[in-house]
């Protein structure tokens, strides 16, 4: 049974004697989807690599809960990522017409990650939490990690969702949302108007209805609204990808969080009072009956408003923002199947689901990764920004397509005309799957010549809406680690590698660069 109490994002490590001290060719920070196809595509070119992990699993997002994957378009999907949905797809048995399955469970996912290392006999260290970054004449040196462990390297790959090696490495980079007239964008910054996931009926914001002077309920602020299109330092809202079932022989039901607050959900209660039932609408299913419970509607898992500290934040600070997360999500379960103010049908309806026995057993059922949608953003010589993903300007160094909407979700919880609104959304469709470059993967020479970083990208916010997808992730990562090679063949730093010969390669690798018609046939 899930004890929330022992869900942990961070556990404080102390030195000790048993340090190890490692030198190899490519060390990557980040046992993300990203971070495993770096580390197998760098094997198969023959680099000695090791995996630094900060928790305890591999995979990311895609082996903890997200398993309906966010695709835009399945042709633009190649090597290694479209071998890993081809892999699912064995397993499944699946009938699509290339053989892969884009939805599965999570404990399948993370197997194929795991046997993937084990068969390459890659090294993974977990518990790696970062601690300082030692350079050298602009190239970093080693990296030492909490618990004394060194590790050397001639490339790094910083693969993690938060973007800490680059920040620590001196990297420039962003948090939040720039204004539209950074990049000359439309879609940037703050954004209202778009009616997606906001509140379907009239909501008062007050605690009495009508009376401003008796407080705000939970989550809502009262900030200045601000302006489309102005910048801030909001992030689109975090929240767990839950994996549900209503099998009776694995399913548990929802367990009442140690920190349970109802009145997080008084806003919750009064939203279904008028009528609008919907906050568990985006339920998609998966194999063997299990679910990949997402925000959907004006209230649902994302925690809007309650993430700001975490890309910047310590671990320490990382750890309260995950267990209010956790406690916020499970406490939404918990207070639909038990709250007396939910109507007694809805009730009924959620405790027909509950946490599947056979996923995630160290955590009783619970994701062990908080959905870290954005954090920090590099920022390189190239930005990739909304032009991009419109078409307007093409990059002519592709490293891997792009194809899914540009898609932030709400940053903010706030009050108008004494209603509540919430505010952030975006869902704007690119124009087709376009190139992301091989810029916007690697710092600025002065700032760090042996750093590549595929997930925390050069990139605006509204672009990298489009580009955060998990398969998008595996493609870069599988980039990332091509081009490290060729560093190191070349004797270059990963700024001036040869992009025809890292092109040459990625294609003899099966990455797909340009968008034509049937990509897919030319993808094996």
């Amino acid at each position: 049974m899930l004890d929330s109490s022992k869900l942990n994002y961070y556990t404080q490590q102390t030195k000790s004697n048993q340090f190890v001290r490692i030198e190899t060719d490519l060390c990557i920070y980040g046992g993300t989807s990203a971070g495993v196809t770096a580390a197998v595509q760098a094997k198969r070119m023959g680099l000695d690599v090791v995996i630094l992990e900060f928790g305890r699993h591999l995979g990311g997002m895609t082996s903890s809960g997200l398993g309906a994957t966010d695709i835009g378009n399945k042709e633009a999907i190649g090597g290694i990522s479209r071998q890993f949905y081809r892999t699912l797809g064995k397993y499944y048995e699946s009938d699509e017409p290339d053989g892969a399955a884009w939805k599965f469970e999570p404990s399948v996912a993370e197997e194929v990650f795991n046997t993937w290392i084990n068969e390459q006999g890659i090294n993974v260290f977990y518990d790696q939490h970062l601690e300082s970054v030692q350079k050298e004449a602009g190239r970093i040196k080693s990296i030492e990690m909490e618990n004394g462990d060194v590790f050397s390297a001639k490339i790094f790959i910083d693969a993690t969702y938060e973007g800490d090696l680059l920040a620590k490495a001196g990297v420039s980079y962003h948090v939040g949302r720039e204004a539209n007239s950074v990049y000359k964008e439309t879609l940037n910054g703050i954004h209202f108007g778009n009616p997606n996931h906001n509140f379907k009926s009239w909501v008062d914001p007050y605690v009495v209805e009508g009376k401003p002077d008796s407080g705000l309920l939970y989550g809502i602020t009262n900030d200045t609204l601000g302006y489309q299109g102005q910048g801030d330092s909001s992030i689109q809202a975090y929240n767990f990808r839950i994996c549900l079932t209503d099998r009776s022989d694995i399913k548990m039901p929802f367990p009442k969080p140690n920190n349970y607050d109802p009145n997080k959900y008084a806003l919750l209660a009064r939203y279904i009072d008028t009528g609008v039932w919907d906050a568990m609408q985006l339920h998609r299913v998966l194999q063997n009956r299990k679910t990949d419970l997402n925000n959907y509607g004006g209230f649902s898992t994302d925690h809007i408003g309650f993430n700001y500290n975490w890309a910047e934040g310590d671990y320490e600070t990382r750890e309260k923002i995950f267990q209010d997360h956790v406690d916020y999500n499970l406490g939404m379960l918990y207070f639909l199947s038990h709250d007396e103010r939910v109507p007694t049908t809805i009730r009924e309806e959620v405790c027909s689901w509950g946490l599947p026995a056979d996923e995630f057993p160290e955590t009783g059922g619970w994701p062990h990764q908080l959905y870290i949608r954005e954090a920090r953003r590099m920022i390189s010589d190239c930005v990739m920004t909304e032009r991009h993903c419109r078409g307007y300007t093409t990059a002519e160094d592709s490293i891997g397509l792009a194809a899914y909407t540009m898609d932030s979700h709400h940053c903010r919880r706030v009050i108008i005309d004494g209603r509540v609104i919430n505010e952030g959304n975006v869902e704007i469709s690119p124009t087709a799957p376009y190139p992301i470059s091989y810029q916007a993967i690697v710092p600025k020479e002065d700032e760090c010549s042996n750093l590549i970083v595929p997930v925390c990208l050069s990139s605006s916010h509204i672009a990298f809406g489009s580009i955060r997808m998990e398969p998008v992730f595996m493609v870069l990562g599988q980039s990332a680690a091509t081009a490290a090679a060729l560093a190191i063949e070349d004797d270059v730093s990963v700024q001036h590698v040869e992009y025809q010969k890292l092109r040459n390669k990625l294609i003899e690798d099966n990455q797909v660069l340009e968008w034509k018609r049937n990509t897919l046939s030319t993808t094996k």
